[in-house]
C-alpha cells in the first residue's frame, strides 16, 4: 500500500511536530487516502469504482468513511459536480506514514532498533533502499558530530 520510506531520513516524527495533530487513520481509511493521494481529487464513485470489482464496497459504506474522514480533517471538500461532492486530502501521504511508524515504534516501547533489524535481516529491502539508509545514517551522523 505504500510506497518507498526513503523521504523519512530528513523529515521530524509526526509526534514531535508542535502544533498539527495527525488524525488517526484506520485501514479503510488508508484505503481511501490511497485513492486520493494517487488520483487526486476525487468524487465518492470514484473512490469505489478504485477499489478491485471483488473487494468493491457499497457506495454507502465508501460515503460513511469519507463523511468521517472529513470530520477527522483528514480531507475536504473542494467542488460540485452535479450532485456530487469532489473531495481531496489535506493530509499527506508522508504525514499519514509518520504516523503510523510512530505508533509502530510505540507498540515496541519506544525501541526502534528491532524494526530496522528485522527490516535488514528479512531482506524486505531493496539494495536501493538500503544504500538510501547508509546514505541516511552517515547524513545523521554528521549533523551530530557538527552539534
Amino acid at each position: 500500500m505504500f510506497p518507498s520510506i526513503k523521504r523519512f531520513h530528513s523529515t521530524v516524527p509526526c509526534s514531535r511536530l508542535p502544533a498539527m495533530r495527525l488524525p488517526k487513520l484506520t485501514k479503510l481509511e488508508l484505503q481511501i487516502m490511497e485513492t486520493l493521494w494517487t488520483k487526486g481529487p476525487s468524487a465518492i464513485r470514484e473512490l469505489v469504482e478504485a477499489f478491485p470489482e471483488d473487494e468493491r464496497l457499497a457506495y454507502t459504506t465508501v460515503q460513511t468513511v469519507v463523511y468521517r474522514l472529513e470530520a477527522k480533517k483528514a480531507v475536504k471538500r473542494t467542488s460540485k459536480l452535479s450532485n456530487a461532492h469532489v473531495f481531496e486530502a489535506v493530509v499527506s501521504r508522508e504525514s499519514a506514514q509518520r504516523r503510523l511508524i510512530d505508533e509502530l515504534v510505540a507498540l515496541f516501547g519506544g525501541e526502534r532498533l528491532p524494526i530496522v533489524m528485522h527490516l535488514i535481516e528479512s531482506g524486505k529491502l531493496t539494495p536501493e533502499e538500503l544504500r538510501e539508509a547508509r546514505a541516511a545514517f552517515r547524513g545523521a551522523k554528521r549533523r551530530e558530530e557538527t552539534e
